[in-house]
């Protein structure tokens, strides 16, 4: 599997600081629809993404080459075109849904009821799999410590079946992209399998 992956031109945002600080709080509209395949689950919007208005929109981020290169998509997307997911069986959301400069300044608490209300999405739209984009923040908000990367078979919000991905952060250095990709490839092929 490719490193590498040439993004699609899109116009260059940049923001000052005080720009990025001033999304702190904002919230992001969920891509979802019933009956996904997978409905991919953040931890929380980044300052950027929440500027931007589109999930995993920080450059640098490695959601959207992962996506590509497990073959979830058919090209590399931008973050601006994440509209087009469902019509690939995908949809996000996040956990918690506070804007913040990185994950870790959430609360537990916050955590929690992010796994309350992230229940009832599930429910209303029943996606085939959730994939939580964080084991640790996982464990956290759900409460089971023992959670680690891949399928869960103990934790399911019926009949939705739950799959751990890794974090496509650039802040989390045990994975490179092949790795992330790797993940992501597992999952789809799990979706593959006739229910």
């Amino acid at each position: 599997m490719p490193s590498r992956v040439n993004r699609p031109a899109a116009p260059r945002v940049r923001f000052t600081r005080e720009e990025l600080l001033a999304a702190a709080g904002r919230l992001l509209p969920d891509v979802i629809a019933p009956g996904l395949d997978v409905l991919l689950c953040g931890i929380n919007p980044g300052l950027w993404s929440a500027a931007t208005g589109h999930h995993f929109a920080r450059p640098g981020n490695r959601f959207w080459p992962a996506l590509h290169l497990s073959g979830f998509t058919p090209r590399l997307l931008r973050p601006d075109e994440q509209a087009l997911l469902p019509g690939w069986g995908l949809g996000i959301t996040n956990l918690a849904a506070r804007a913040t400069a990185r994950a870790d300044e959430l609360t537990r608490e916050e955590l929690t009821e992010g796994a309350a209300i992230l229940r009832a999405k599930v429910a209303e739209h029943a996606p085939r799999w959730l994939a939580v984009l964080g084991v640790t923040a996982f464990r956290t908000a759900f409460g089971l410590q023992a959670a680690k990367v891949g399928p869960q078979d103990l934790a399911t919000l019926s009949p939705t079946r739950i799959w751990i991905l890794p974090n496509p952060s650039g802040l989390n250095a045990h994975y490179q992209l092949d790795r992330l990709a790797e993940e992501f490839a597992r999952l789809r092929e799990a979706i593959e399998v006739p229910a």
